[in-house]
């Protein structure tokens, strides 16, 4: 049997993956150590969050999934920072962890050229630097033209608790034992990084009267751009807040010898993430903090599970009870599941390219926690992008790399291919330099069209968005006839001022708009200045990125580049200048030394 691409694992990567390549017309294949756990949420019971649901909004805007099933299976959503600026917007939910695998499932399940195999892979053919196929540990052949590899956490996975060590997948499952030590014999330089995920406690168990209630916004919020509401936002699951306190603290410390990260018990441990560190680190790298909040949060409607999120923890069963008993609230608390930290192979990030194939196998591409990332939403818009490039390498057509000012997700994997990583990679507000023209309420503006050209958008979608600029350019028109003869200006100057609400006026237009077009024209108003500085820092960047760096350049012939820096590039081998800039060790004078070398390759 063969296949145009195969896609190996189901979680958000893959499932994005695997529907991308098949909505571009390829024969795929998904192959899934277990078939109940595609699109599983392993931990917290969460879509979106502060950068995180911008991506979503993107993977929406590009014609991915995540955004729709997000919509589908909420049991509470709010928008973070919703008092601030709309650069750090961001939706965030709580989805039902049981309906969201099964709208997945039944998603992949309907989609044309899409075959689901349960099995697990460990090698991959190649022939002439290029892959042809799959063995699995079965002793099964599958070929196929090209292949993406969106392994999770299951590559050579161990479980920590305590002394503990068990070599399995999250939840108890099968670990692929095979393919990272093969992916090391054909080249691949292996990470070995380490997440964790906190107590599971029995809501019954939890007295709700000592906490603090949180609620979703009292609004209809959506990610998806098809702006269909699934849900009542007046009936919304509540989370709730309580914190650790000096028990806690106390509890930890004297038994920080049994923990798994600083017990000793282990040669070496993978590196954990450092913006979402256990709680064992929290109370050691933060010692003048007296307390650590903690959100009890839902994980689904089926079951009596609450997920106590900022309480991951490697510590045995019986100091956990402690700690657990330690909070407010939950004096008497019912662990029905112990937390655990795991253990897992990545691949070094810069051995990919922006496109997500990889640098050492040709048709080879890689996207979510195998590239050494955190999260779901930067495994899903990874896996959107693979799946996407995978096929327009099939059709030698050119690959989509969005730029930093594109999208969160130009952002991701720039910062993966160019920076690399040492630790799981978490997404932050922080690391985009344009973030205020990558907000979520424009995604759609910013990508749509690129899906649309790709073929991953349909007319239908691309037609809303198309009504969406059209209402927005009337709208452009009418605020310059609605007038202030008091304030001598329109309501186009009028806006920029703070206090001033478009809404507020929607009386003096000649028709009725949409919401979400009224508040693009604000927010273009309100920010006028911001947006064109960032607009023309970025045409500097996409100026820059069109000098493209010919891929069998020779470093070694570019005189006086100082020696890290032609190490550096040697490595990471940047496709353009933009790139390059990027590049830590690479300096403002290395980069004019090979923009004159790389002259003769332009006609300037």
């Amino acid at each position: 049997m063969k296949y145009d691409v195969i896609v190996v694992g189901a979680g958000h990567a893959g499932c994005e993956a695997a529907l991308a390549s098949a909505r571009l017309g390829k024969k795929t294949l998904l192959i899934t150590i277990n078939i109940n756990n595609i699109a599983d949420m392993p931990c917290n019971p969460s879509i979106g969050g502060s950068a995180k649901g911008i991506v979503v909004r993107e993977i929406d805007a590009l014609g991915g999934e995540m955004g729709r099933n997000a919509d589908k299976t909420l049991l509470q959503i709010k928008m973070l920072n919703s008092s601030k600026g709309p650069a750090v917007r961001s939706l965030r939910s709580q989805a039902d962890k049981v309906t969201y695998k099964k709208e997945m499932l039944k998603t992949l399940n309907n989609t044309k050229n899409l075959t689901i195999k349960e099995s697990i892979v460990a090698d991959l053919l190649v022939n002439n630097n290029k892959i042809i196929g799959i063995t699995t540990e079965d002793g099964e052949t599958i070929n196929c033209d090209a292949c993406i590899l969106t392994t999770g956490t299951y590559l050579k996975a161990d479980i920590l608790v305590g002394d503990n060590r068990t070599p399995e997948g999250p939840h108890g499952e099968k670990r692929a034992n095979f393919l990272s030590d093969n992916l090391e014999k054909l080249g691949f330089k292996l990470l070995r990084l380490k997440t964790g995920t906190p107590p599971r406690i029995e809501r019954s168990s939890i007295d709700f009267s000592k906490l603090k209630r949180e609620d979703g916004d009292d609004e209809e919020l959506i990610f998806s751009f098809d702006n269909i509401a699934y849900y009542d936002y007046k009936n919304q699951e509540p989370c709730y807040l309580t914190y650790t306190n000096e028990k806690t603290h106390k509890i930890i410390m004297d038994n920080l010898d049994k923990s798994a990260m600083y017990g000793g018990f282990y040669e070496k441990l993978g590196t954990g993430p450092r913006y979402c560190p256990s709680i064992e680190d929290k109370v050691v790298r933060f010692k003048d903090k007296e307390r650590h909040q903690l959100f009890l949060e839902p994980e689904s409607m089926y079951y009596d599970d609450i997920y106590l999120q900022g309480f991951s923890t490697s510590m045995p069963h019986d100091v956990q009870e402690d700690m657990v008993h330690s909070l407010k609230g939950l004096e008497h608390a019912k662990i029905l599941k112990y937390a655990y930290a795991i253990e897992y192979d990545a691949i070094d990030p810069l051995q990919i390219k922006p496109s997500l194939e990889t640098k050492v196998i040709e048709n080879l591409f890689t996207a979510g926690q195998i590239n050494g990332t955190s999260g779901y939403e930067e495994a899903a818009g990874q896996g959107i992008i693979a799946g996407i490039n995978a096929s327009l390498k099939l059709d030698n057509k050119e690959p989509l790399i969005l730029s930093r000012s594109d999208a969160y997700i130009g952002v991701l994997i720039d910062d993966l291919v160019t920076k690399g990583t040492i630790e799981p990679y978490r997404l932050l507000t922080s690391r985009a330099e344009f973030r205020l023209l990558l907000r979520s309420d424009n995604a759609d503006l910013r990508l749509s069209k690129k899906a649309y050209e790709i073929g991953l958008l349909s007319e239908e979608r691309y037609n809303v968005l198309l009504n969406k600029i059209q209402e927005i350019n009337e709208i452009e028109e009418e605020i310059k006839n609605i007038t202030f003869p008091e304030e001598k200006c329109n309501l186009s100057d009028y806006l920029k001022r703070p206090e001033v609400k478009i809404i507020n006026y929607i009386d003096r237009f000649s028709k009725s708009y949409s919401k979400e077009a009224l508040e693009q024209v604000e927010i273009n108003h309100k920010y006028e200045g911001y947006i064109a500085k960032a607009k023309k820092e970025a045409e500097k960047m996409i100026k820059l990125g069109k000098k493209q760096i010919p891929d069998d350049i020779d470093y070694s012939k570019v005189n006086n580049l100082a020696t890290e820096a032609r190490q550096k590039l040697e490595k990471i081998r940047p496709r353009t200048i933009d790139q390059a800039t990027r590049i830590s060790g690479v300096n403002p004078s290395d980069i004019a030394i090979l923009m004159v070398y790389l002259k003769r390759f332009y006609n300037e």
